[in-house]
């Protein structure tokens, strides 16, 4: 890759941690000297070195990266994610050198500003206008580049009112967004961000990544962490998977995040060989396609769109009558709607004969909650005779939608979030 201004090889990060170990009912006088004498000569060693002092009488070794190489270009905007616990965080703060790697390397060229956790490099007792100085001089800015930018940072956070007020007195959302300001309109050459941006309500979001396309059209490099996807899909050129602390996938945001969504979940389309198809006494289930309005295999629809289940079949007898009942899961395994086809206009409850056919069942946009789903058969004859259930064939994940969540970032509570009418008048 051309010009690189970031540079990850053989990146690992380990810490040691302590356990007491169980206390046996009984316990001989000279396990307990040999066990203290191990743990002061354990703590000396850990002083002589400089490693901090870990309580415990066993330690584990916690790999929160592994192993990590990858290369980042200039101007380029690199999306990070991976679940809970898959290092993403500690990978920021190893670049940003806020700590050590334990293995490997780190080069970077250029001025790097983070924006870590919200409020980083922020005094608490100083007033906004002081910390705008502080955490600028801290990104490595002279005090007249500060001044130049300090009206277009004021208005971008939209704190001019509380300007003279100690940030201690700011709310969450009014810290990050000063936050943003300084890092993102001090011109750095590398921007890092971790998911602080979920603090804030839907417009500051937005108005975030607008400024965040800005500073990459200008020939600036990001790196961003979020669990929004729609964001890392629009926003970014390429993406980097993180599973257990080690990179497992590196590529086109769209590629990336379907193999991330596509872990431990089930496939949008099931085949089955003749052999082995799902049956009951008249007819046999071919194939099984969660697909969209385009009629293309939708692993990850968001929100706002319809999906539908598309069940190919065979009939092997003549004149007989068939049943479909999808059931849907989520990722508890809670039953969040189940449907049957007693409303399809052309062929319930009529006789069909051999051949093949497809009945599709469409969920329309605006209902389900974003997340995983499992989908369910159930095939049966005439009078709900002959049931036979294909379970957990197919699956996809629902992620949220544009313009979906209105001024509203959150958790929807409950199986389903379905875009309800609302109307007030006036009495």
């Amino acid at each position: 890759m051309s010009d690189v201004v970031i540079r990850a090889e053989g990146l690992g990060k380990k810490y040691i941690i302590g356990h007491e170990t169980r206390r046996e009912s009984y316990t001989a006088l000279r396990d307990v000297i040999a066990r203290g004498a191990q743990n002061i000569l354990r703590k000396a060693r850990d002083m002589v070195h400089g490693r901090p002092i870990i309580e415990g009488d066993e330690l584990e070794e916690v790999w929160a990266l592994r192993n990590v190489n990858f290369e980042v270009g200039r101007g380029e905007v690199v999306g990070i994610i991976g679940r809970n616990g898959a290092g993403k965080s500690t990978l920021l703060k190893t670049l940003s050198r806020i700590t050590d790697p334990s293995e490997g390397r780190v080069s970077i060229k250029g001025r790097v500003a983070s924006l870590l956790e919200v409020g980083t490099g922020f005094h608490p007792e100083l007033t906004g206008r002081e910390n705008i100085f502080l955490n600028g001089a801290i990104l490595g800015m002279a005090r007249t580049e500060i001044k130049r930018k300090f009206d277009e940072i004021v208005a971008f956070a939209e704190v001019a009112k509380f300007l003279d007020t100690p940030v201690k007195r700011y709310s969450s959302g009014m810290y990050v967004r000063l936050a943003f300001a300084v890092a993102a309109h001090l011109d750095p050459d590398i921007l890092i961000i971790d998911e602080v941006l979920a603090v804030g309500d839907a417009q500051f979001q937005q108005k975030c990544l607008q400024k965040m396309e800005g500073v990459a059209s200008q020939g600036r490099t990001i790196l961003f962490v979020s669990h929004n996807l729609p964001s890392i899909q629009s926003l970014c050129t390429r993406a980097i998977l993180l599973d257990h602390g080690k990179l497992t996938a590196v590529g086109a945001p769209h590629t990336i995040i379907q193999q991330y969504l596509g872990g431990g979940h089930f496939e949008a389309q099931r085949q089955w060989p003749a052999s082995k198809r799902p049956k009951n006494a008249v007819a046999e289930i071919a194939s099984i396609a969660i697909r969209d309005q385009q009629n293309a295999i939708a692993s990850n629809p968001t929100t706002d769109q319809p999906v539908s289940i598309a069940i190919d079949y065979i009939v092997n007898q003549p004149d007989v009558a068939l049943g479909l009942t999808v059931l849907l899961y989520n990722e508890r395994h809670e039953l969040v709607l189940s449907s049957i086809n007693n409303h399809e206009p052309q062929w319930y409850g009529r006789s069909m004969s051999r051949g093949s056919y497809r009945t599709i069942c469409t969920i329309p946009g605006h209902l389900l909650n974003d997340g995983g789903y499992s989908v369910s058969i159930i095939l049966f004859g005439r009078n709900f005779a002959d049931a036979h259930t294909v379970e957990e064939c197919v699956g996809f994940t629902v992620i949220d939608g544009p313009g979906v969540r209105g001024d509203y970032f959150g958790e929807f509570k409950g199986a389903i979030r379905p875009l309800l009418d609302w109307k007030t008048e006036q009495l």
